[in-house]
């Protein structure tokens, strides 16, 4: 096992993307063990992408591309702008909520900054907000999509879990409104030393007129979540509705082309690869780990050491965050689940539907630290700032996100309520 992951750390060092470094080490460690199969390793991989439930990350992923070049996201931030550019804090507030209504369409954190992001970042420099505000708070905010449902990450969590993923997606609910809620209430009490413009209110005309004009925009969340929590569509089922809706609104607004249309299709390709790929390489680790009996040994270990759940929890978020600080969600899901997941639900009782949340949550705030961070790099890219700028800026915001953390991991109702009113216990 010391090789294994020992060979996984040192082709990541070396630069190999994460998904080759992970089916390197794999099948490395596979042609060296005579007791595994090559032929079973092989199947193991397909086994891990062959899923209908994975279909709905490229859907969701190709829905979010769609909905930045179809004008969709536009009309969201003018109508979040009429309704709440007039708190103190102006557009930060706007760059929040605009933020939340993205994430009811896409799960991705990615999307949300470099689709919804440029156009945020863009309207808060004309108003003449700094760098700090109008990087810092879109870097915070573009991580409330993969909590918010539909969520990419949660999906994946659900495969790895063996969980309802409807629950989850029902858990993510109150802790991203949290979210939201924690970064409001830190822009408006700081809004003086953020140097935030003041905004005039806007006329109840202007509100209903930005209002008709993304009503059908707004609507997608509804049936996008009103179908999965009714039980009239699955996920995967939403997430192709979701596409269907996005093509048919930018034709009314008139903002579909067929190059953009391509651009959405190559770019939801490209990105959907490279999630699959990970699922898969990260399959055929966790399935060696398993073979080798590594999580019930790392389980026996750690519950002979101790037995106070407090320490291991807090031991569990430092270990998420100390991982999100180098590999990517999707593999540290994958890799990470198998392992923790029977420490804290048989070893300690924790449900599994809290534990989801709070790994996703600890590792989404992993895109927006160095050296790897994702969402760093993209809103680098889109508003021609040096990353290492970028980086702090983003500090700033990091507070709040970590409070609300910490709630989820304290108070279980937070994440649970919600799942057993829809779904009962």
């Amino acid at each position: 096992m010391l090789i294994l992951i020992g060979m996984l750390f040192l082709f990541m060092l070396l630069g190999i993307p994460v998904a080759f470094s992970i089916g390197a080490a794999s099948v490395i460690y596979v042609f060296l063990d005579p007791s595994l199969s090559e032929t079973t390793a092989v199947q193991r991989m397909v086994a891990g992408v062959n899923s209908f439930t994975f279909l709905a990350i490229p859907f969701f992923i190709f829905a979010g591309n769609l909905m930045n070049s179809g004008g969709i996201t536009h009309r969201i931030f003018e109508f979040a702008a009429v309704c709440v550019g007039h708190i103190r804090g102006g557009l930060a507030h706007v760059n929040v909520t605009s933020s939340v209504i993205f994430a009811g369409m896409s799960g991705a954190a990615v999307a949300d900054a470099g689709g919804l992001g440029a156009s945020t970042i863009k309207a808060m420099r004309a108003k003449g907000y700094g760098e700090r505000v109008s990087i810092g708070v879109t870097a915070a905010s573009s991580i409330i999509g993969p909590i918010i449902p539909p969520s990419m990450a949660i999906i994946v969590y659900a495969i790895a879990s063996s969980q309802s993923i409807e629950r989850l997606f029902a858990a993510g609910i109150v802790p991203g409104f949290l979210m939201a809620l924690s970064l409001m209430v830190m822009i408006y009490l700081f809004s003086e030393r953020l140097k935030c413009p003041d905004e005039k209110k806007a006329s109840r005309k202007a509100i209903w007129v930005a209002f008709v004009r993304a009503l059908p925009s707004l609507m997608a969340p509804v049936i996008i979540l009103g179908g999965i929590f009714s039980g009239i569509f699955s996920p995967t089922e939403s997430a192709a509705i979701a596409c269907s809706y996005a093509i048919i609104l930018s034709i009314i607004y008139k903002d579909f082309s067929y190059a953009s249309f391509k651009a959405s299709v190559m770019s939801s390709v490209v990105t959907s690869v490279q999630v699959l790929l990970i699922v898969a390489s990260a399959n055929l680790f966790a399935w060696i780990l398993t073979s080798k009996e590594v999580p019930q040994t790392v389980s026996q270990v750690i519950l002979s050491t101790t037995e106070n759940y407090l320490l291991i929890l807090l031991a569990l978020n430092l270990l998420l965050l100390l991982v999100g600080l180098f590999m990517e969600t999707v593999a540290a899901i994958n890799l990470l689940v198998p392992i923790i997941l029977p420490i804290l639900t048989i070893g300690f009782g924790m449900d599994p539907i809290q534990l989801g949340i709070i790994v996703v949550l600890n590792l989404i705030i992993g895109t927006l630290t160095p050296p790897f961070g994702t969402v760093l790099f993209v809103l680098s890219s889109v508003s021609n700032t040096p990353v290492e700028k970028v980086t702090k800026y983003t500090a700033t915001f990091l507070p709040p996100l970590l409070l609300v953390l910490l709630l989820v991991n304290i108070f279980p109702a937070l994440t649970l309520w919600l799942p057993e009113f829809f779904f009962g216990k």
